[in-house]
């Protein structure tokens, strides 16, 4: 499916649209509002009630109401009728983190810092929708969906209740972000709205449209071949107990917002998924206002996210932040509007060249060392760009870029749960380049296949194709020798095979070449203490464990301690940890390993417990609670706790070889048999051949 944006329906037959799907028809309301006079009509919402709904991963051109074809959508099409769509909105940013900070706090990223998913934190200089109602005597609550919008990010400022409690575990190959489906999220929400008495602001955050597209069954067979769509009707299915309430007149009047953070490219101008470029499939966003006193229709009018805050706080009668960039949507057009946005995920996470733009007068700027300018009237599609024709008007738009203090942005550092959680998008590495100076080899236009190869490579990986997923990362390192995402690939894969001897060579290789980053020195660390060669990996990782804020550092370092038997030092280094963050469930499941190598095994319970009471699921946890268990003398309880660990990671060897050892020693001869039939299926000879002979000789006593 090319996924290319669709002309936009004339006014009256959208309205026709909507009202067959479920809309008002026949309520008196304008289909195509005057912005002017409408603006002139600006209603004095004060003391309403506020809902924000974002929806991530949203195209502008994806929903009934926007001219698409073929897709039902009736909850968000009934709103469409009857509030006020700005059909020419746009985002910021192309990814989830800076494009809610944009929204949040009505800044562009270069203002309020955010510019990526990953390495960035919100800063409390600023203050925020939140902070700013909440002053104003309101309720505050958010229900965001998955990972990229966790509280560590520095959003659930001025929020009474910031709900980002989403499943935090995951197994071996599943790369892609902790989330929740977005019925929960609409569910916890109106749970929050319910018991409110006075004003209230809630935010939700519907993450099911990002890839990997998983709808429900009966939406995939609708959906043959686009997933995608599938997961877009999902969403409006979760959003109708929402929204229908307040157009049914069963809620009380809140003024409501439904935007998406961005889009998604679905193959346009040869981009996958998102965060590669700033076309309209991914810079576009769907924007809706509804309140009963706002006047419904469609306004043309350049609108941007960081006009969702001034539009809110003007409606309400309450004052603005001096110097904000965006205006309300409720007052009068600004004639020469711009609106600038970015995209950054490639140049911080492959060293790629950074993009930023305008758009201005009916056309798009973008700077990169291959510049592009697009008449948007005449080619909505983005195809004919026009540089070479209008020099003129190229150079006074590059002009326009706003000044920043630095630029490209200065570089920042990812942790290992950020990289882990953030790989599925594909452009992320888990720290970002030091490259200052581009040309043409570096712009993201001459890199379409290497996104293809990385993209390929996390999917050829998560579906267990690991032969595919080492030949692509390869190609990719063949490709871009200079890029250590491409080698963090291949040692993802190498390392999953037990091949930690090519992995060290790989990262060795990389470090003389000067293309090994923060992250890949962590992963050469903890590669090197696997491989028995502790002392080594302590002196690569402790100077990154000297760095206070790097708690994942300070993890890696002390598995190489208690690798090395110096298993004290491993515990002052993750009691440091939890000094920091008493939840971190990787310090705490290492704690219990480290206990249970001093023969500790009550001990070590205790944090391995603490450790799935912060995370469930957990594999290595369970699996090491399980040996705690059997050292205390409970057999069945540590079988309990394997079986728990293998339902989470059917292919974790240590499991499998535990609980079919512990089977066969109290007599559980079908549960002994098939959980070391299973391990010799999948356990590699070279690394592990003491116990395939160990488990051979079980399985031949067994009969």
């Amino acid at each position: 499916m090319s996924g290319r944006r669709p002309p936009l329906l004339g006014a009256a037959l959208l309205a026709c649209l909507a009202a067959c799907q479920g809309g008002e028809p026949g309520d008196g309301r304008s289909a195509e509002a005057d912005p002017a006079a409408a603006a002139a009509r600006a209603p004095d919402l004060s003391g309403a009630d506020v809902l924000l709904v974002t929806i991530d991963t949203l195209r502008a051109d994806a929903l009934g109401f926007a001219g698409r074809q073929g897709i039902a959508t009736p909850a968000l099409d009934r709103f469409a009728a009857a509030g006020r769509v700005f059909d020419d909105a746009h985002a910021h940013t192309v990814t989830t983190l800076p494009s809610h900070a944009n929204i949040l706090t009505g800044r562009y990223p270069y203002e309020h810092g955010v510019r990526e998913n990953a390495g960035f934190v919100l800063g409390d200089q600023l203050p925020t929708l939140a902070t700013l109602l909440r002053d104003a005597g309101y309720a505050t609550a958010a229900v965001v969906g998955a990972f990229p919008l966790d509280s560590r990010f520095g959003l659930d400022r001025g929020f009474d209740l910031y709900d980002d409690d989403y499943p935090r575990g995951s197994g071996s190959r599943a790369l892609h972000f902790a989330e929740r489906p977005g019925h929960e999220v609409v569910s916890r929400g109106r749970r929050w709205w319910d018991q409110q008495q006075g004003h209230r602001f809630l935010w939700v955050h519907l993450y099911d449209p990002h890839a990997p597209y998983e709808p429900p069954p009966e939406l995939a067979r609708r959906h043959p071949g686009a997933p995608y769509y599938g997961e877009v009707e999902a969403v409006d299915r979760y959003l109708g107990p929402l929204l229908d309430p307040f157009l049914q007149g069963r809620e009380r009047p809140a003024l409501v917002i439904v935007t998406s953070d961005h889009g998604e490219a679905l193959g346009d101008h040869g981009e996958l998924t998102h965060g590669l470029f700033a076309y309209a499939p991914t810079l576009a966003v769907p924007l809706l206002l509804w309140h009963p006193e706002i006047e419904a229709g469609r306004d043309g009018r350049p609108a941007g996210h960081v006009d969702i805050l001034p539009t809110v706080l003007s409606a309400l009668g309450l004052a603005a932040p001096d110097g904000l960039p965006g205006r309300s949507l409720l007052a009068p057009a600004e004639p020469g509007r711009r609106l600038y946005f970015e995209a950054l995920a490639t140049f911080f996470n492959r060293g790629w060249a950074p993009l930023r733009g305008l758009l201005a007068d009916g056309h798009k700027l973008v700077s990169l060392p291959l510049p592009e300018l697009y008449d948007l009237t005449a080619d909505p599609g983005e195809e004919d760009n026009l540089v070479d024709d209008q020099r003129r008007r190229y150079h006074a738009l590059l002009a326009e870029l706003p000044a920043t203090p630095e630029w490209p942005p200065g570089q920042r550092r990812v942790s290992d749960e950020e990289a882990a959680q953030l790989r599925s998008l594909g452009y992320l590495a888990a720290s970002p380049s030091t490259k200052t100076r581009f040309g043409p080899q570096d712009d993201p236009k001459n890199l379409i296949e290497e996104d293809r190869l990385v993209h390929q490579t996390v999917d050829a990986y998560a579906r267990g194709e690991l032969d595919r997923a080492l030949e692509l990362a390869r190609e990719l390192v063949r490709r871009r020798p200079d890029m250590p995402l491409a080698y963090e690939q291949v040692v993802m894969v190498l390392r999953d095979r037990g091949q930690n001897r090519e992995a060290i060579e790989l990262m060795e290789r990389a470090m003389a070449l000067g293309a090994a980053d923060h992250s890949l020195l962590r992963q050469l660390g903890l590669t090197l203490a696997e491989a028995g060669r502790a002392q080594e990996a302590i002196g690569i990782l402790s100077p990154l464990a000297g760095n206070v804020a790097d708690l994942e550092a300070r993890n890696a370092l002390a598995i190489a301690y208690t690798d090395a038997g110096r298993h004290r030092e491993a515990v002052e280094t993750l009691q440091t940890v939890l000094a920091a963050d008493p939840n971190d469930s990787k310090a705490l499941e290492t704690l219990g390993i480290v206990h249970l190598r001093m023969q500790r095994p009550a001990e070590a319970q205790r944090y391995l417990e603490r450790a799935l009471a912060v995370d469930p699921d957990l594999p290595l946890s369970w699996n090491t609670l399980g040996v705690a268990r059997a050292m205390q003398g409970d057999a069945e309880e540590a079988m309990a706790a394997w079986e728990r660990a293998l339902a989470l990671d059917p292919q974790l060897l240590d499991a499998l070889y535990n609980l079919g050892l512990t089977a066969a020693r109290v007599g559980d001869t079908q549960r002994a048999r098939s959980a070391l039939v299973r391990s010799l299926a999948i356990a590699p000879a070279a690394s592990h051949g003491e116990d395939v002979a160990k488990a051979r000789r079980l399985l031949e006593g067994l009969g």
